[in-house]
């Protein structure tokens, strides 16, 4: 298994850089390579991604999740990787983000991408540009506050999910039902 982990400082309070990194469909604006994220329900997800040149899809489970703290998941089909991302402030308006993430590269490409550090190089990329999309932005694009814990979803107490496929269907629900 191999080992990646890279931290970023973001102006924007913990909890907007939280918020926005629960909207995993919005991935695909700022990570390299992935093509889509499906939100299947609060705690899996399925990834399509283009490694190499090879198209991958795999479903992944999130196993811990405790709002503005951690976001921890694991791959349950497909490709093996699992890992974490730890968000901490710093000040009001600044925060750090911390990604763990180990993985198995498969095959002669990948094997040497990882020697080269290419899938190192790629995920520094994609936090430099969460950093930027999160920050031009100020606001996150909506936000899930629920709490996941050994793979159990807590739903005593929690909102409504706000952001992913579900937020977009109640805005296109509001502005069909506003043109009638």
């Amino acid at each position: 298994m191999e080992r990646i982990e890279k931290t970023i400082v973001c102006e924007v309070p913990v909890t907007t850089a939280y918020n926005q990194w629960t909207q995993f469909e919005e991935f695909p604006q700022f990570m390299e390579g992935i093509v889509q994220v499906d939100q299947l329900d609060d705690k899996r997800l399925h990834w399509v991604a283009d490694v190499a040149g090879d198209r991958k899809e795999w479903d992944a489970e999130i196993i811990d999740q405790v709002p503005d703290q951690v976001i921890a998941w694991r791959s349950i089909t497909g490709e093996t990787n699992h890992g974490s991302v730890k968000f901490r402030p710093l000040a009001e308006n600044r925060c750090e983000i911390t990604l763990l993430m180990t993985y198995e590269p498969k095959g002669i490409k990948e094997k040497i991408g990882d020697m080269l550090g290419i899938l190192n190089a790629r995920v520094e990329g994609d936090l430099q540009r969460f950093k930027k999309f999160i920050e031009e932005r100020q606001v996150e694009t909506g936000a899930w506050r629920g709490e996941i814990e050994g793979g159990s979803v807590n739903r005593e107490g929690r909102p409504s999910r706000m952001g992913g496929r579900t937020h977009r269907r109640a805005k296109e629900e509001q502005e069909y039902s506003g043109s009638l």
